[in-house]
């Protein structure tokens, strides 16, 4: 596997330490109901000039749902040479469901 998958509560630690770009693949309605904190919306514009001109150094941080549609946006950024991949376990529904209990 070319990425790896954080936790909620890794992520969150790695957010802090690391400012990644953090990409959110959900539809553009849910988008706007609510996401990570600094997240960009994922589009087919955004991902080409990601991978055109992209740091391929710098860390990202995908999320979808429930953890699955961001593992294989994570795969097509490794594939076109990005270093630090990631992709968070569960999805925003996870990331959701930890902060509604805090």
């Amino acid at each position: 596997m070319k990425f790896k998958t954080l936790s909620v509560a890794d992520s969150e630690n790695f957010i802090k330490e690391s400012t990644p770009i953090i990409l959110d693949c959900r539809d553009m309605k849910d988008y706007r109901a609510g996401h990570l904190e600094d997240a960009l919306h994922v589009h087919e514009g955004l991902k080409e000039s990601l991978v055109k001109r992209g740091d391929k150094q710098r860390s990202l941080l995908i999320y979808c749902y429930y953890g699955h549609a961001s593992e294989h946006l994570a795969e097509f950024f490794s594939d076109f040479g990005f270093k630090h991949v990631y992709s968070l376990e569960g999805g925003y529904s996870s990331w959701k469901e930890k902060h509604q209990e805090a």
